[in-house]
This record gives C-alpha cells, structure tokens and sequence, in this order.
C-alpha cells in the first residue's frame, strides 16, 4: 500500500489590505466588461395600440415623432379596437390606446384601463360601402344589397369591430339588416373586410373611407353611408403606461397642428 502524502502546507494569507486591493480591481475589471457588453438601449419604448385603420397613418406619424424624439421608439400595435382592449385588460404592455370608435374607449374607461383625464378625440372618418374596382353592379342606396346579385357582403363583426358596428346601425336604420347580414363574411378587423373585396371574394364591403382610399387600383366607393352616430376616433394615455409622460407627448402630438396634418394626408377628417 502508497503511503498517503502528506498535506501541503497552506499557502500564506496575503495582508488584508492587498486582499481588498484585489477585490477592488476584479471589481472595476468585471463592471467594465458588462458595460462594454451591454448593448445600447432606446430612452424610452412607446408601445402604441391603435386601430387598423389607423395603420398608415399611424406609421407616418410614429416616424415623424421619433425625428423629434430621437431618444423614443415608437412601437405600434395594430388590430381591432375591441381585441387591442382586451389585450390591456389582460395585462399587454401599452402606453397609448386609439380607438376607432367610442364604444371600445369607454369599455376600457369602465375597466379603468385607461386614464380618463387623457381621453381626446383626434379624428373623423366615414363609413364607405366599397365594391370590386372591375364591378359593374350599380348601389344606389343600401337596399340593393338585398339584390340576388350581390351573394357575399363583407363587413366587421359588431360584436369586436366598430367598422362592424357603424355597419349594423346603418342597415338597422335602412331597414336591410337581417337581409343584408344573412350574406355577411364576418372580417376581424376593417382591413380584412377590405382585403375580401380588393381579391374578389365577395361582391361588397363596408370599411373606412381611408381604408378604401388606399386601394383605388383594386376597390371604388359605391357609397359613403351615414351612421347613427359620427365616426370619431378617441385616444388615451393607459392607466399601465410604463412611460406615462412620454404617452402624454405623444398624444399630444397627435393632437398638435402637425400631426392633424399627417392624419390629413391619409383622409382623416378632424373630430
């Protein structure tokens, strides 16, 4: 059998000060790396939640805001009023909530996911009953949609979408709902509606006058249709904002000479 060796001896300790001399520097050394390694960060995150038919304008003035706010970045999030609604009731980060109607701003006002005090109006719209560019069905009114020629008409789900709901008053009041929605393709949101229509599968649709205008190749207005109530867009700071004061900026350009004038360009009227 080895015999087992013997235990070195213990190396010595160093003076307490060159310990703590040596603690200092690794110190310095690994605060050093981390900032070399950590990548350079925007000041501020802006999540916007918008409506879809908002999406281009939204996108120009985003751009334009972040000129004049190089510190920000604006992120953007685009969908039906009601779906983007719930989204911050359960819990989705968002700075800034537009609405395409009134009905989805006071359901977040109710679940207090919104702070009131920020609710403006910014903008207008229309509600257009839109058919295929190459169409030769003739809509003097809502009535005809009730003719054999129209088979599939697309519009928003009123239950989620306020295209849908401005749709459904409208109908309602010419007396053509139940006629006219037994033919209805449901659309998630008003730039679906619009799609349905641009491709052909359906022989008629309901979305924004804005919405229509940015497919003048593919779509024509048949109609401008009047609804019960006007179409006005609401916008809020979120009661979950992140960067309240940045939200406020931003709604505030919203609401300033300039950004009326980008919402201008895309056919937004003012509130």
């Amino acid at each position: 059998m080895q015999p087992i060796p013997a235990c070195p001896p213990a190396l010595p300790r160093p003076p307490r000060g060159a310990r703590r001399s040596a603690s200092l520097a690794a110190g310095l050394l690994l605060s050093a790396t981390l900032a070399l390694s950590a990548p350079a960060a925007f000041g501020a995150d802006l999540v916007v939640s918008a409506a879809a038919s908002l999406t281009n304008a939204f996108k120009a003035l985003s751009e334009s805001y972040e000129r004049a706010h190089p510190q920000t970045k604006v992120i953007l999030n685009f969908g039906a009023s009601d779906v983007l609604m719930q989204q911050i009731i359960n819990g989705a980060p968002a700075d800034v909530f537009a609405s395409a109607d009134q009905d989805a701003m006071n359901k977040a006002e109710a679940a207090r996911v919104v702070n009131a005090a920020t609710r403006r109006d910014f903008a207008a719209n229309q509600l257009a009953l839109i058919v295929p560019a190459d169409s030769r069905q003739e809509v003097g009114k809502l009535q005809d949609l009730t003719k054999p020629e129209f088979k599939r008409i697309a519009f928003g789900n009123p239950a989620s979408v306020p295209v849908g709901r401005y749709t459904k008053g409208a109908l309602e009041a010419a007396g053509v709902w139940d006629a006219v929605s037994a033919k209805g393709v449901m659309a998630q949101n008003v730039r679906q509606s619009l799609d349905y229509v641009a491709r052909g599968e359906v022989e008629a649709g309901f979305v924004f006058a804005t919405d229509a205008a940015i497919m003048p190749d593919k779509v024509k207005v048949a109609l401008r249709v009047p609804t019960r109530q006007p179409v006005t867009y609401p916008i809020a700071v979120t009661a979950v904002a992140k960067q309240p004061a940045e939200a406020a900026a931003f709604v505030g350009y919203v609401l300033s000479d300039e950004g009326q004038a980008v919402l201008a360009r895309y056919g937004f009227l003012k509130p």
